[in-house]
This record gives C-alpha cells, sequence and structure tokens, in this order.
C-alpha cells in the first residue's frame, strides 16, 4: 500500500467520526499546549533575565573592600590594573546613599556615586542629553554632575536641564548630563543616581580612598583570569585578618558577573526539563487515548478488514493503514496544541511585558513528540488489526 492511499484512508475514517477523533485528539492538543508553553515561558523569562545581565556587563567583575583599618586605594592605584591584558576598563567609585537634592524649590532622596570618566564604559551608561564626568573635570575637580531621569523630574519636572543647578551637601553642582530612562524596574536602573567627579565626592564624603570598584575584562573569555589578576592585586595590599574561628578573610570580595549568567543558563535548561517532563505526563495520556480507540475503531472495523485481506491486502498493508491513522490523529493534535501555544504565548508576553515566542527547537520537538506517540501507541491496535484471519474477520457480526 502507498503511503499516499493509507494517509486519504486515514483523514477518511477521521472525518467519518469527527467528535470522536477531535476527543481523541485533545489529550495530545492539552500535551504539545503544556509542554511547549511551559518550556517557552521559561526560555523567554530566562532570555529577558540574560538581556539584563549582559546589559550591566556579562564579564563585568565587581569589587568590593571592606577592611578599614587603613588599608585604602586610592583610585590611581586600581587604574593601574588596566595594564592587565585581560583587563580592558577600571572603574573606582564611592557612593553616598539616600542624600538630599535640591532645586527649583523641589527636593528629592537621590543615590550619588563619586566615579571616573571610566564608569560610563564599564556601566554601559547612555545619555539622554549632554556628555558624562570626563577625566578634566576630576582632575580640576569641578561641581558638576549628570543625573537620572527620574532625578530630573523631580527637581525640575522636564529633562532639558543642561546648565542647570542642583544642590547637594550644601553646594552647588551644574548639570552636565541626563541618562537615558531604564525604568524602576530595571536590574541596572539609574534613574534615581546623580554622578559626580570621584575627586569631589571623595573630599564632600571624607572618603580616605575607595571601597567599590567596577571591571570590564578584556573579553568574557578572559574573566578568569582578570579575576586572579585583581586577586592577586588586592592580596598585595589588602592584609587579611584572623576570624573567630580560625580561619583567615581576606579583607574583600570579588565577585564575577559572568557566573550570574552561567548560573541563569544552567536554570533554564533545568526547569525546562522538568516543566517538560511534567507536562510530558499529558502527551502519555494522549496516547493511551489514542491506543483505546484505535483498538475500538479496530473492533468495529473487523468486518472491513477481513474484505481487505480477502481480496489481497497483506499484513504490512493493514498495518501500515492503521499506524498511518494513529499517527495523523496525533500529528494533528500537535499541531494544533502549537497553533494554540503560538496564540496564548503572544497573549501572555503582552500581559507580562516579556517577548515570548514559539522557538524552532521547541516546535521541532512538539512534532517529534506527536508523531512518537501516534507510532508507539498505534503498534500495538495496528498490529492486532494485522494479525485477524480474513475467515473470521468475515464471519465477525
Amino acid at each position: 500500500m502507498k503511503i499516499t492511499q493509507a494517509i486519504k484512508m486515514a483523514f477518511s475514517a477521521i472525518a467519518g467520526n469527527k467528535m470522536r477523533a477531535f476527543l481523541t485528539m485533545l489529550g495530545i492538543i492539552i500535551g504539545v499546549l503544556s509542554v511547549t508553553l511551559l518550556i517557552s515561558i521559561v526560555q523567554g523569562a530566562t532570555g529577558a533575565l540574560t538581556k539584563e545581565i549582559e546589559g550591566i556587563g556579562g564579564n563585568k567583575i565587581m569589587g568590593s573592600i571592606y577592611r578599614y583599618d587603613g588599608a585604602f586605594l586610592q583610585p590611581e592605584e586600581l587604574l593601574a590594573l588596566e595594564e592587565e591584558e585581560s583587563i580592558a576598563y577600571v572603574a573606582p567609585e564611592v557612593t553616598d546613599s539616600f542624600i538630599s537634592a535640591n532645586a527649583q524649590g523641589n527636593s528629592a532622596e537621590v543615590d550619588i556615586l563619586a566615579v571616573t570618566d571610566r564608569t560610563a564604559l564599564v556601566d554601559h551608561l547612555q545619555l539622554d542629553k549632554g556628555r558624562f564626568i570626563s577625566k578634566s573635570d576630576d582632575e580640576a575637580r569641578l561641581y558638576v554632575a549628570v543625573i537620572g531621569a527620574g532625578v530630573a523630574d523631580a527637581l525640575f519636572g522636564h529633562r532639558d536641564v543642561i546648565g542647570y543647578t542642583i544642590t547637594l551637601y550644601d553646594r552647588s553642582f551644574r548639570v552636565i548630563g541626563v541618562l537615558v530612562e531604564k525604568g524602576r524596574f530595571s536590574m541596572d536602573s539609574n534613574d534615581e543616581n546623580v554622578y559626580i567627579p570621584i575627586s569631589i565626592g571623595m573630599r564632600l564624603t571624607s572618603s580616605s580612598g575607595v571601597s567599590e570598584f567596577s571591571v570590564v575584562s578584556s573579553s568574557m573569555e578572559t574573566s578568569r583570569d582578570a579575576m586572579a589578576a585583581i586577586d592577586r592585586f588586592l592580596a598585595g595590599r589588602i592584609k587579611s585578618y584572623r576570624l573567630y574561628d580560625g580561619d583567615f578573610d581576606k579583607g574583600y570580595y570579588l565577585f564575577n558577573m559572568g557566573d550570574i549568567l552561567s548560573a541563569f543558563r544552567k536554570i533554564e535548561n533545568i526547569m525546562s526539563m522538568v516543566l517538560g517532563g511534567i507536562a510530558g505526563i499529558s502527551l502519555l495520556v494522549g496516547g493511551i487515548g489514542i491506543m483505546n480507540i484505535m483498538l475500538v475503531s479496530v473492533t468495529e472495523r473487523t468486518r472491513e478488514i477481513g474484505i481487505r485481506k480477502a481480496i489481497g491486502a497483506q499484513h504490512t498493508d493493514i498495518m501500515i493503514q492503521f499506524l498511518v491513522e494513529a499517527m495523523t490523529i496525533s500529528l494533528t493534535g500537535g499541531i494544533i496544541g502549537m497553533l494554540l501555544a503560538s496564540i496564548l504565548l503572544s497573549i501572555i508576553g503582552d500581559i507580562i511585558k516579556i517577548t515570548l515566542s514559539l522557538s524552532l527547537p521547541v516546535a521541532a520537538l512538539a512534532i517529534i513528540f506527536s508523531i512518537s506517540i501516534g507510532m508507539i501507541f498505534g503498534i500495538y491496535p495496528a498490529n492486532k488489526a494485522a494479525k485477524l484471519r480474513p475467515i473470521d474477520a468475515l464471519r465477525y457480526e
């Protein structure tokens, strides 16, 4: 029997029992819908988080010195790290939180970041208006500031504020730049931040040195080498101390943003496998439903099978006929499930503001599973039909 003939007969049998065929497909539809929906949501959510982290800098390393017994580092010392081949930029900073900023009779609570010109490169800062703090601003100890979009809105009610002044620490700062709005829910939001030259920030906060800094490695591949170089650099300048339990503490902490990316990718794989396995149970239930209906169909069409065998149909012809019918039901259900999943992903994505779509690998996996379920659970009924003796089949009432 030709495959095309078997497919035509399969669709003819399905069309003859539309409601029963649909109810049989329902298990496959729900199974494929569940698998594709859950895996796509996990991939979409992880992709959004990964994009946020990459926006911050996947090859970014953050350092914090928490031992304050005279082991302070000056910005110039940290900048020497840029001589390392594995390190592209170093951005020392001094931070001060919950500082009152005032302008035109308005006030806002802001976070102050005293930085160098490197910070714009390390933190991927984007300017909406004006410019960022330059090396000359820092060397000349100018009272200039770059403000976040939220600060501009709170103090001035608009963002065309280049040349305006704001008051910080009872000093007037001239606004030279306004950052692009990120939104308060962004992982790297700087809407409520004010950036000033590090020389001014250290003076106003009475800081003897720098305790926090960020480093960008020359590439993702060299981030480990960069971590090792920073560790060697700090170990030679920060004296470790003994803890109560006898262990030694370095007195500083390093964190590689690339580790978060790796962790998210591992979580994505694990979640996809777990949720896919749970949803896959629905496919097994659908497969059992197909087997059950195909057994009923074999019983109902016993006489038809006998007639076909009597006029020359072979064992393989009968088996292919019923196997193709089972696979057709399963594949059709899988396609309907994928279409429904695509529609739901679009709706859910609009609601939670994340781009969700059915990826090609997930769609291919769903199709393969649908065909496999139809084949596996269709073999037994098809084999049972093929083994019927023509004489017994013709006598069946």
